[in-house]
């Protein structure tokens, strides 16, 4: 009886949970499903949003459709094929996330490691330094990155957005959490056995932080994959920006394209997801409870 009643009293947090996960994944499913529609019927859909109506009454209008009457790949071949301009700025993305992942992930595991490890003067100040920078939102640090890229000459290059991305306060956070509770007693063992600061790093406390580098790494790539901000400021030729950008300047007369280049782009962080949701979780878990 008592089971029952329970099961009863979780019926509206669970239909809550599903309410909000269908609200949450109808943008994406929309835009999946509409990729693989032809531009005809994407027009007649969307006339509307395109113009062709009063823009007044475009919620009376406008019929969102989940399923195509004709299912085609022209819209992929459109953009695959057609406008090689699209796998240029995916590579482009790919040139500016993947340095930051590595430098920081390299940065900040062994910023980490002094703040937990090494016994130094200012330790803790220095340390709620870097959690004010790291509440700091972007666009408070933008005029100072802005003015010392240009001192350094490096404005239009994918430097001027890397740098500050590797030397993001966050993963210094983040890694501090799981070093934190790395067991004293290992690495004062290594420390009588003759071991040095930098053996310790790597061969000791860098594994046991497995779990957090995943999370970060993870969380670092949703992040700059789809940043916008940072290449319309420092990178001024247009053949040079990433992907992110691309979907902002597609026009309203493409909507097929636009799906279909959505699609595109959505496609790593969702085999990214499915992939590694539990690494993720597994390390977001480990640092709250080490927190």
């Amino acid at each position: 009886m008592m089971q029952t009643l329970r099961n009863i009293r979780r019926w509206p947090l669970m239909a809550l949970l599903i309410g909000l996960t269908g609200l949450f994944l109808f943008p994406i499913t929309l835009t999946i499903t509409n990729s693989f529609m032809t531009e005809s019927e994407i027009s007649v859909t969307y006339e509307a949003i395109q113009g062709e109506q009063d823009p007044s009454a475009v919620m009376e209008h406008v019929a969102l459709k989940w399923i195509p009457q004709l299912v085609t790949l022209s819209q992929y071949y459109s953009v695959l094929i057609e406008k090689p301009q699209f796998l240029l700025l995916f590579w482009n993305s790919v040139k500016i996330v993947v340095p930051i992942i590595a430098g920081q992930i390299a940065v900040a595991s062994m910023a980490a490691y002094a703040f937990t490890q090494l016994r130094f003067r200012f330790r803790e100040p220095l340390f709620f330094i870097y959690i004010v920078t790291m509440l700091m939102p972007f666009q408070v640090t933008l005029v100072p990155n802005y003015i010392v890229a240009d001192k350094l000459g490096l404005l239009n290059s994918y430097l001027s957005i890397i740098f500050p991305g590797i030397f993001s306060a966050f993963g210094v956070f983040l890694l501090r959490q799981f070093m934190m509770f790395v067991p004293r007693s290992y690495t004062e063992a290594a420390r009588v056995d003759g071991a040095g600061y930098l053996y310790i790093f790597a061969r000791i406390v860098l594994p046991m932080c497995g779990p957090g580098i995943a999370a970060l790494s993870i969380l670092v790539f949703i992040d700059n994959w789809n940043m916008v901000e940072q290449p319309l400021i420092f990178l001024h030729d247009a053949a040079n920006q990433p992907l992110s950008v691309y979907l902002s300047v597609i026009g309203s007369g493409e909507l097929g394209i636009a799906f279909a280049a959505s699609a595109l782009y959505m496609m790593p962080l969702i085999l990214l997801a499915l992939y590694a949701e539990h690494y993720l979780v597994e390390g977001i878990q480990l640092s709250g409870i080490k927190g």
